[in-house]
């Protein structure tokens, strides 16, 4: 099993604290791939041991695809127009390096979640099947963004439109099974006409939980589906304001017996001392839920 970890030099403090969780709470036979821009290289080395490795994200795309002098863009050459948001961008990545993994399962953690106890691959594969995140007719006309994301992935997948309500395949923290993942892209690269990378790229809405999702649901084999839980394993603030010093015993409290991680969003600007705070209550809430 491995981590896997799209970062930048903003975030590096969130993914610090998220990198010395994996190493706490995981075995030593899990490591954490962390992938950052060239230019963050070095603010991420400190990081960098037997088991963290900090990965530069070009050599994780196919050269076509380049940096623009002094901006934040990416272009891929092959098909220049539109330019490569930098979310779409981190999506290809996530795909690319689970793509190449040899390992049974890879676990996608975006730098502002943190591990809350030990935590093995027992969580998130059963009898060589990984879990698989589902919340059926989740997603209605209220969630526009998410039904675009299952139209562009229906598109990518050559699946017939169809109506809402939508299933939900979206979570804070996320499995996928790397051979199912190689499936997939394939498929995408043979519907398109095009290398897979290309083909998503272009796109201005796209959702690689959403495209994961529908390919295992509707794609491949029944018995993958075995596994399917609408039970998260994480503790969520989404809130884009702050989260207090006042509202750490209430965010805690909501920790389930099962959750492995919670997330506080970057996006929330949660100062450092309170998400460290947070975090440190929530580990003693669920050591607690967890005690016999």
């Amino acid at each position: 099993m491995t981590i896997l970890t799209p970062s930048f030099a903003p975030d590096f403090e969130l993914c610090a604290d998220l990198n010395r969780s994996v190493l706490d709470f995981f075995p030593g036979t899990v490591e954490h791939h962390i992938v950052v821009p060239r230019n963050d290289m070095q603010v991420f080395r400190p990081l960098s041991n037997q088991r963290t490795h900090i990965r530069c994200e070009a050599e994780c795309l196919p050269a076509s695809f380049v940096r623009v002098p002094f901006g934040k863009l990416t272009v891929n050459l092959t098909h220049p127009f539109p330019p490569i948001r930098g979310w779409i961008l981190q999506q290809l990545i996530k795909l690319a390096v689970a793509a190449e993994s040899t390992d049974d399962v890879i676990i996608l953690v975006d730098s502002d979640i943190e591990f809350l106890r030990p935590t093995g691959v027992e969580a998130f594969a059963r009898d060589g099947i990984v879990r698989f995140y589902r919340l059926p007719k989740a997603i209605d006309a209220q969630l526009p963004r998410h039904e675009t994301w299952h139209r562009v992935a229906r598109n990518l997948l050559g699946l017939e439109q169809i109506a809402l309500p939508f299933t939900d395949y979206i979570s804070s923290l996320m499995a996928w099974n790397p051979g199912i993942v190689r499936q997939m892209l394939a498929r995408v690269s043979s519907i398109a006409g095009t290398h897979w990378t290309s083909a998503i790229a272009r796109q201005l809405h796209f959702s690689e939980w959403t495209l994961y999702g529908l390919y295992v649901d509707e794609l491949a084999d029944e018995e993958i589906k075995c596994f399917a839980s609408s039970e998260t394993l994480c503790l969520s603030y989404w809130d884009e304001n702050p989260l207090s010093d006042a509202g750490i015993a209430e965010f805690a409290s909501a920790v389930r017996p099962n959750d492995v991680a919670a997330m506080i969003s970057a996006k929330s600007r949660t100062p450092p001392d309170v998400r460290r705070k947070a975090f440190a209550a929530c580990r003693r809430n669920s050591m607690a839920d967890n005690t016999p």
